[in-house]
Formats: structure tokens, sequence, C-alpha cells
């Protein structure tokens, strides 16, 4: 199974968006899968169901950051190259969805917006028919497959 197939599982599996993109990659960081699931769950739902930046950008990041993440302090040159691809990758999925915003991709109306609340949305067939959580999941999976050349499958 591919890497963003995982991820499209993981999310039926009732994860939420960030963390079945990054959960999908973890184990190839040596991270356990719950401590992969603890770091991405506050991301979910555009940062905490609030809408903002999609989930599924978020847990991209987080794979971009165990790819070339700086863990010095000082190194600029590995904060510049994180930060090229963390640019590189989300500027992809927003040529292809026209937004990073959670808010914009579900469509949500402002009168939507100011009913949001922190409570998971009940995952039902309407659910997953009204939605483009399951096709961007899979998109931001398929970024990071192909720019890290990931080969192996889950």
């Amino acid at each position: 199974m591919k890497r963003s197939e995982r991820a499209v599982e993981l999310f039926k599996e009732g994860y939420n968006c960030s963390q079945s993109v990054f959960g999908a990659f973890a184990d190839l960081y040596g991270m356990d899968f719950e401590t992969a699931m603890k770091v991405s769950a506050s991301f979910g739902g555009g940062l905490g169901r609030m809408r903002e930046v999609c989930g599924t950008v978020s847990g991209m990041a987080l794979a971009i950051g165990m790819e070339t993440g700086a863990v010095q302090g000082k190194d600029t040159a590995r904060k510049k190259a994180n930060y090229e691809k963390v640019q590189k990758l989300t500027n992809a999925f927003r040529e292809q969805n026209g937004t990073i915003y959670c808010k914009e991709l579900l469509g949500l109306t402002k009168k939507q917006q100011e009913e949001e609340t922190a409570e998971p949305a009940a995952r039902t067939e309407e659910y997953y028919r009204k939605r483009p959580c399951l096709q961007l999941i899979r998109m931001a999976a398929e970024l990071l497959e192909k720019e890290f050349h990931y080969e192996d499958e889950v």
C-alpha cells in the first residue's frame, strides 16, 4: 500500500486530516504511531477545528520538518532549506486547490464558520460525500511521496 493510500485509510479510521497525512510517514523517522498521532492531533480541522490552515498542509509540514528541519538554533542554512520545501509543497497544494485554508476548501459561509464548535463531526456517508477531505489528504501525501521519492510501501 502506498503511503498516500495509508493516509486515506487513517482518515477513514477516524483520525483527523493532519494525523492522517503525518501518520502515514512517521514510521520513516523512527517515530512510533502513538507519538505521531499526539504530535499531529492539534492541527486537525484547520488548527483545532478553527478552520484555518488545512490540517493536511500542517501534516505535510510536519513530515517536511522530519526530513529537512534544523536541529541547531543557529543553523540558518537548514532553516532556509526547510522553509523552501514547506513553501514549495504548500504552493503546489494551493495551485491545485486555490487555497490552503480549511474554511475555504470546505466552502463554509460566514454563518457556518460562526456556528463551528470544537466538537468533531460524525463520520457518516454524508460527511464523506460533502467534504473534499479524502482527496486533500491523498493529494498532500502524494506531494510528499513525489518530493521525497518515497518508494517503499507501508
